[in-house]
């Protein structure tokens, strides 16, 4: 009584667990609650993640990583990510010390902003040779693996670890993926007469990655000869010198 005719009554708000007739607004810019991070500590890291984000269909989340006049690592989170699974990729440049705080501080970044997961990508993780204990020395690979669980990293997605064991360092899941199969299938693909191919690698400890267990590398069930190299001579896999150089 006294009210205007005109005026209409807003529809009641929804009880818990109903949604709203209205379309809710997007505040992202990423689908179903995924968001893909890359720093710019190499043009590479760019790179990767735009690959990755073609492929999903999505797009490379906002955030900016800069440099402070004193060297310090400075990241600003510019969209929500609240209740979303973050992906952070990064590759390592030359300047891994600034490699590694790009990627602490933005995983950290990332869960205080209430992110409900967050992966970290690293095709190359940084001090993975450090792994072992030499003389008065540390196991940096350890104080790697604890600041990164430490600053909220909760899955790590990496590549052709040093020592396979190190993904015991982690309290949470590791994924060290295999770069073989790739490898492989470039030969098959690019090289025309890959069966007569015969694979170099710098070190042994190198060959034995692409040879488990002194299981023979193998093309199209074809055996196929890997040496090891120093300087300009090759060696087979047992040491023996060969003639010519590589």
């Amino acid at each position: 009584e006294g009210l205007s005719t005109a005026w209409v009554p807003r529809d009641p708000l929804p009880e818990c667990g109903e949604s709203s007739a209205r379309e809710p607004r997007d505040m992202n810019h990423t689908k179903g609650g995924l968001v893909i991070f890359t720093a710019n500590s190499h043009p590479s890291s760019r790179e990767l993640g735009k690959r990755i984000a073609e492929r999903l269909g999505v797009e490379i989340g906002k955030v900016q990583v800069y440099q402070e006049a004193n060297r310090e690592t400075r990241v600003q989170i510019q969209e929500s990510v609240r209740g979303k699974d973050v992906f952070v990729i990064q590759t390592v440049s030359k300047d891994v010390n600034t490699t590694i705080m790009e990627m602490l501080i933005t995983v950290y970044a990332c869960r205080t902003s209430c992110a409900r997961s967050i992966t970290g990508v690293l095709p190359y993780f940084p001090y993975s040779k450090q792994c072992k204990m030499r003389k008065r020395g540390s196991i940096v690979t350890k104080l790697m693996a604890s600041m990164m669980c430490k600053a909220g990293l909760t899955h790590l997605i990496t590549m052709d670890l040093h020592q396979k064991e190190i993904q015991g360092f982690f309290n949470i899941p590791v994924d060290n993926l295999r770069a073989s199969p790739f490898l492989l299938q470039y030969i098959q693909e690019e090289i025309p007469d890959y069966r007569n191919a015969v694979i170099v690698a710098k070190s042994p400890s190198s060959a034995k990655r692409y040879r488990p267990d002194n299981a023979p590398m193998t093309v199209d069930s074809r055996e196929m000869t890997l040496f090891s190299f120093w300087g300009p001579s090759c060696y087979s896999q047992t040491g023996t010198k060969l003639g010519g150089t590589c």
